[in-house]
């Protein structure tokens, strides 16, 4: 029985997740790491094949890892940061380092490559940034390659670190009893593992509290409705999917306690660029006197950008709209507008929820407080 468990770890270990007899640091059968360097080549589980099929993407170039996250088979703000890393591991090898301005030059240019995949999520530029300026840093270009790669890893331990200690401060605020709404996916798949706002809820209920979770179906690209609510069966956590449009009505009549989400960006007057809809349920959770939380690391938070109005907004392709994995949605030669993401107002956010601790206005102070406690 035993050689039979260990086969069956193996096999999961290759979809990415990890089991306890072969990772004994990691005590669930059921975590989910979607993110997997692998003797030189990046191992991404691809998140547009879920939940139907559990297949990998292989990658031993940066312009894959581009790809990868352009198409979304990598998405999130934190696990597009962690392929960023190693999309720049990727591009220094593929480069000579005989010449030490040659090869930074070079590999700033592969830097503004990767960080053109998608323009909203800040932990892009983030990660492309902290590794470029590690190149700088190493005077010795025989050791480079491999300091570029200690940082990725560094970057991806740090992530699940982080997200970790977002789950034991925002555990505090989820309710025992009651319910909880959350849009988009912000768990184990949007990040290195563990999660965000999902993440939060499931430290909550790891606590103990029980409660009921509700997850939209996040239109267009149904991000809730295929990777959340599979999350949360993995995690055994009883959750129930709804429509995007039901949200007013399930807090109108007093069905749901709090809403939390994640976030792409952050300015420093608070403004929260997240999924498209995250706007919406802000506006309807103030109106109905529901407490509106974000989760999200402090390396999301930008500073530069003194409010959301300065955040630009992924304008994604309409054929997401009027079509669905190839096939029609809509009448043929419809127009489709299809924006990714939405900005909300910090008026609207009651706390935010970083891994120096749980914030609250006025963000101006306190998010940077909580960015330089990091």
């Amino acid at each position: 029985m035993r050689e039979q468990r260990k086969e069956l770890c193996a096999s999961l270990n290759e979809k990415l997740f990890l089991c306890p007899e072969i990772h004994p640091e990691t005590p669930a059968l059921n975590e989910i790491r979607p993110i997997l360097w692998d003797n030189g080549t990046l191992k991404l589980l691809d998140q547009t094949r879920l939940p139907a099929e559990q297949a990998i993407v292989y990658l031993n170039d940066y312009r894959g890892a581009v790809a990868a996250i352009r198409d979304m088979q990598v998405r999130g703000a934190p696990a597009i940061g962690v392929t960023a890393a190693y999309a720049v591991v990727m591009a220094a090898k593929e480069l000579p380092t005989d010449d030490r301005t040659v090869f930074l030059n070079a590999l700033r240019e592969a830097g503004d490559v990767i960080n053109a995949a998608r323009p909203t999520a800040v932990n892009l530029q983030w990660a492309v940034r902290r590794m470029i300026e590690v190149a700088e840093s190493e005077t010795e270009m025989g050791r480079v390659n491999e300091r570029l790669l200690a940082e990725a890893k560094t970057i991806q331990a740090e992530d699940e670190a982080i997200n970790r200690r977002m789950g034991d401060f925002g555990k505090e605020l989820m309710p025992d009893g009651g319910s909880v709404l959350t849009h988009c996916n912000t768990g184990a798949l949007a990040t290195s593992a563990f999660g965000t706002a999902l993440g939060v809820i499931r430290a909550g209920w790891e606590a103990g509290r029980r409660f009921q979770v509700f997850n939209t179906e996040t239109r267009p690209f149904l991000q809730g409705a295929r990777l959340t609510s599979w999350e949360f069966q993995q995690l055994g956590i009883p959750a129930t999917l709804m429509v995007d449009s039901a949200a007013g009505i399930m807090m109108q009549r007093g069905e749901i306690s709090c809403v939390i989400t994640g976030a792409d960006r952050i300015a420093a007057n608070g403004d929260t660029a997240n999924k498209i809809g995250t706007y919406s349920l802000a506006v309807l959770a103030k109106e109905n006197g529901i407490p509106f939380y974000v989760a999200a690391p402090t390396s999301t938070v930008d500073l530069s950008l003194a409010s959301g109005d300065e955040i630009e907004i992924e304008q994604r392709a309409g054929e997401e709209v009027t079509h669905f994995r190839g096939a029609p949605t809509a009448p043929v030669g419809v127009e489709a507008i299809n924006p990714a993401f939405d900005v909300t107002p910090h008026r609207y956010i009651t706390a935010i929820v970083t891994e120096s601790g749980v914030v609250r206005s006025p963000y101006v102070e306190s998010l940077k407080l909580a960015v330089a406690g990091s």
